[in-house]
């Protein structure tokens, strides 16, 4: 595998813009990012985890773990991106719709009122608003229609 790309991780709400120096890539190639991670910001149960970025369809897959590598549940972010070829960097903007999937397979949609708060307060245009939606709508399709372990397995397969 040829060099790694430099990841940043940009936040609408708060808006930050944070390079992920720590995060270890386990794989990479133009349609997919798979990472390795600890957590930026120490919460209580949430010790690492485990990233792909699915590049074409706008979201990233996460595998969030205890300290003692047990499941805490899978957390989909809707994601755009910027590639800048000259540095072979991506910046990952966060566009606020998430999804977690919980072990038990039930799937809840959270932060859609950030979401609406980024669109209201001129965070997001409506072109960012269509792209997130039908990558939400792919992303929950793929779920309902069992096909969720695709996606896991390209974690899976890594680690």
């Amino acid at each position: 595998m040829d060099k790694a790309p430099i990841l940043y991780r940009k936040r609408l709400i708060p808006d930050e813009c944070v390079l992920l120096k720590d995060d270890e890539i386990l794989y990479h190639d133009k349609e997919i990012i798979v990472t390795k991670w600890r957590t930026l910001h120490p919460k209580h149960d949430l010790d690492h985890g485990y990233s792909a970025y699915f590049l074409n369809a706008g979201y990233k897959v996460s595998k969030f773990l205890y300290n003692n590598d047990s499941l805490i549940y899978w957390y989909c972010d809707i994601i755009d991106y910027v590639y800048n070829e000259a540095d072979d960097s991506y910046i990952f903007r966060d566009l606020l719709a998430d999804v977690i999937v919980y072990p038990d397979g039930f799937v809840k949609v959270v932060d859609l009122d950030e979401f609406e708060q980024a669109l209201t307060n001129g965070l997001l245009t409506m072109e960012d608003v269509r792209r997130a939606l039908l990558s939400l709508d792919s992303l929950l399709t793929t779920i309902y229609d069992g096909k969720f372990d695709i996606l896991k397995a390209e974690i899976e397969k890594r680690i």
